[in-house]
């Protein structure tokens, strides 16, 4: 079922989304060679608190996992999403993507973006920079009266015209009641098919992208999906709404 919201509940869900914006970068301030991921989880925690949000990660399940130990999602290199906080130490020429969801007055907001930890590869540099532009080459195509799959196909082919991968087995979703809404989001499709968009939706799109194939797996954690190839990959999200027939940016700052 694809909620649409009304301009009060889309209210409720920009509060959530700017306790994530503001968390992330407030991370990325202190994304640093020597620094875990623990460490950063932490911060986030402690600031979403002082917000008055809560976690939408921690806690979490789904089907047949263990409940997500960490307030954030932190992915290192051939991490693509849904990396565990823990001792990891990070370092020199590592991309990192922090992922974040926040809920409070029961509307959900969530986002994503990755960092570059200090000094990096030229290739690395570029896959984020075409991985967040892809993101907002899908972000365009989230208008009324467009379709699902016109996001989708924008994302595919501007990653793929720049020589990366899409990843396949992971999409995007409706966010705001909660934190996985329908309707599904891929990064590839073919245009002017899936559901009709409408005012007053709200949705998280979110490329991941990889330098190599695209293929992924799970790691043994049960929550942690790597690159099959061991490449780098890189992940950009936004919550959107779709109001006055245009795509509003909600995980903003």
């Amino acid at each position: 079922m694809i909620y649409v919201k009304t301009k009060k509940e889309i209210d409720y869900i920009r509060e959530s989304c700017k306790i994530v914006a503001e968390t992330l970068q407030l991370l990325k301030r202190y994304v640093k060679p020597g620094i875990t991921t623990l460490e950063l989880d932490r911060i986030a925690d402690d600031y979403i608190q002082s917000q008055g949000g809560k976690s939408a990660f921690k806690g979490y399940s789904q089907a047949g996992s263990f409940k997500f130990p960490g307030c954030i999602c932190a992915s290192v290199d051939d991490e693509v999403v849904h990396g565990i906080p823990g001792g990891r130490v990070l370092n020199e020429g590592e991309i990192i993507s922090l992922d974040c969801g926040v809920v409070k007055n029961r509307y959900f907001g969530d986002a994503a973006l990755t960092v570059a930890v200090g000094e990096i590869s030229a290739e690395k540099q570029r896959l984020m920079d075409v991985t967040e532009k892809s993101l907002y080459e899908g972000i365009e195509q989230a208008v009324e009266g467009n379709r699902i799959h016109d996001i989708s196909f924008a994302v595919q082919k501007y990653v793929e015209e720049n020589g990366f991968s899409i990843v396949r087995d992971l999409c995007g979703h409706g966010v705001g009641k909660y934190l996985h809404e329908d309707p599904s989001i891929p990064n590839f499709g073919k245009r002017g098919t899936g559901a009709l968009l409408k005012n007053g939706m709200t949705i998280a799109i979110e490329p991941m992208v990889n330098y190599g194939k695209y293929s992924v797996r799970m790691a043994d954690d049960g929550w942690t999906i790597l690159t099959y190839d061991a490449s780098p990959s890189a992940h950009f999200e936004h919550t959107v709404a779709i109001d006055g027939g245009k795509p509003e940016i909600l995980t903003v700052c």
